[in-house]
């Protein structure tokens, strides 16, 4: 039986640094490895990935909505992962403050941007982290399904969504 597995995040920003979380080596998804905020929506939040992301930021971070400039969606990532379909919303935001409060879920950290990808961060969001970095912020979401190329190596593959009857 496939399961669904339906998650928020956000890559925030503050000057030219991410914030960044290095995750418990306890924790069940990616134990030990680096990560952005976020994590499941819960099911009252199914229609409302913008909920839970401001739900799981205030709750990792201590930041409120008001802390946070031009939030928006700019990812949808999805993926096969054994038996599971994961679909994971990626918001992009700016915050006016840098203090932030800790969670046991791991330790936060304002990364440079420069130094990010150098840190053990899980294949398919190291491979969005680069997409990003290379494209920068874009007027359209992005939607990534993970998949390999020709030679078995495993990759993302990015499509710009778009409403058809907008042309």
């Amino acid at each position: 039986m496939i399961r669904t597995r339906m998650m928020a995040t956000a890559m925030l920003f503050n000057n030219n640094d991410l914030l960044m979380m290095k995750r418990s080596p306890t924790r069940t998804l990616n134990p030990g490895m680096w990560a952005v905020v976020g994590g499941h929506m819960e099911p009252e939040e199914i229609n409302d990935p913008y909920k839970a992301c401001l739900r799981e930021i205030e709750e990792e971070t201590g930041l409120k909505e008001t802390e946070l400039l031009r939030m928006k969606l700019q990812y949808i990532l999805i993926r096969l992962n054994q038996q599971e379909i994961r679909q994971q919303f990626i918001y992009t935001a700016e915050t006016t403050r840098r203090n932030i409060v800790q969670t046991n879920e791991g330790i936060l950290h304002w990364i440079p941007r420069d130094q990010v990808l150098n840190r053990e961060i899980p294949f398919i969001f190291h491979t969005l982290l680069a997409h990003y970095f290379d494209h920068g912020p874009s007027g359209h979401i992005w939607v990534g399904t993970a998949g390999y190329q020709e030679d078995a190596v495993p990759t993302v593959h990015w499509t710009a969504l778009v409403d058809p009857r907008m042309n």
